[in-house]
């Protein structure tokens, strides 16, 4: 059974989703604020967190970036807060996708599956030839480590996936609309920042320039580019 963390202050809204994923095939365990969140999942990982942001005591922002000190599993926000902003600093601070209030159960549940699907979806053995090195940079896709300049770079499982997905690209276009439909699920509309914000996140990892970045471009209006040739530095 997969085990999911929900963190929610509403009594009957969490009643009523941890029933509907119960029925799913989830073991749900709730939190109603932070308290005591952290201890439990470093004590036991679950395979996904759906994360409210007002929240009593420190908020889901704070909360998501304290479990991104050590979580790198899927991580879904669930919010009042519909302005673009709150979203785009859900994403920045390490979400890996939001819903807004009022939300159906089953599309809560359609999109923590689509998050836990892409997630596990590149864990299966690969060949031994699974290290990939520009430069400095080193990928390793079976142990999902990354190195640079000797250094290891802790990344959640979906800035991993994009730097697979870029990398195996290198030195060629990705267009939003591959990203879009490969790595978030969904088909971008033309306005959705959600690609832009995990790319700016990608870059500051991997000590790309974010005023001007070198190593992965954005080419407006189009998509990105990795640029092979730019890891010999760190």
């Amino acid at each position: 059974m997969k085990s999911l963390i929900l963190v929610e202050d509403d009594e009957r809204l969490a009643e009523l989703v941890s029933q509907y994923l119960t029925a799913n095939g989830f073991s749900v365990t709730r939190f109603a604020d932070g308290e005591g969140l952290i201890e439990r999942v470093k004590a036991s990982p679950p395979d996904a967190i759906i994360l409210d942001v007002m929240l009593p005591g420190d908020d889901g922002f704070i909360l998501c970036n304290r479990l991104r000190q050590f979580y790198s599993g899927p991580l879904l926000f669930m919010t009042a807060k519909s302005e673009s902003f709150d979203q785009v600093l859900g994403l920045e601070i390490g979400a890996d996708d939001y819903v807004v209030k009022p939300v159906e159960p089953r599309v809560l549940l359609a999109r923590v599956n689509a998050l836990m699907r892409r997630a596990t979806s590149t864990e299966a053995p690969v060949h031994s030839g699974s290290v990939v090195t520009f430069g400095k940079l080193s990928i390793d896709k079976l142990s999902r480590r990354v190195n640079l300049g000797g250094e290891d770079i802790t990344l959640t499982s979906h800035e991993f996936d994009l730097l697979c997905l870029l990398a195996d690209n290198a030195s060629q276009l990705v267009e939003r609309t591959t990203l879009y439909k490969e790595l978030i699920g969904r088909e971008y509309d033309g306005l959705d920042r959600s690609a832009d914000v995990r790319v700016s996140r990608l870059r500051k990892k991997l000590k790309d320039n974010p005023q001007n970045p070198y190593r992965i471009k954005t080419i407006w209006g189009k998509g990105f580019f990795f640029v092979a040739d730019a890891w010999s530095d760190e």
